[in-house]
This record gives structure tokens, C-alpha cells and sequence, in this order.
């Protein structure tokens, strides 16, 4: 399961999640803005406090990095 992190403010959040559902990719959001604990567990795993932050597979993605994100799920571009 693809964890994202997200807030309801951030354009590359929507970004990202668009990305997913094109790609038929089931994803879990988790709104930091809502959840201080997400937040603080986003920020120790990434060093980051910025959103998006997605997880897949164990490895943590900041940003839409849409390279890396196709890269870990298999996605052909």
C-alpha cells in the first residue's frame, strides 16, 4: 500500500494523487493537517516538513518526484 501524505492546500499534493489514480494505483491519504501524530512521523522518517511525502514500499518520497515514484511502482512512462 502507497502511503501519501498530504494537506488539503498543497498543489502537489493533488498533483501526485492524480498521478496514482491515472496509474490505478491504490493509495492510503493521510492529512497531516488533521493528524499531528502523521506529522511528526512524516517529519523523523523524511527530514522534511513539507507535503507531499509519499511511502511505497518502505521508501520515502518527498515531493512529486514523479521519476523516482514510477521507478518504485513499476511504471512505464
Amino acid at each position: 500500500m502507497v502511503k501519501v501524505y498530504t494537506t488539503p492546500t498543497c498543489h502537489w499534493c493533488h498533483t501526485l494523487k492524480e498521478f496514482l489514480k491515472e496509474n490505478n494505483i491504490e493509495y492510503m491519504e493521510i492529512d497531516v493537517s488533521k493528524d499531528q501524530a502523521a506529522a511528526r512521523e512524516i517529519i523523523e522518517k523524511s527530514g522534511q516538513m513539507g507535503v507531499p511525502v509519499a511511502e511505497i514500499n518502505g521508501e520515502i518520497v518527498v515531493g512529486f518526484d514523479q521519476e523516482k515514484i514510477s521507478e518504485l511502482l513499476g511504471i512505464k512512462n
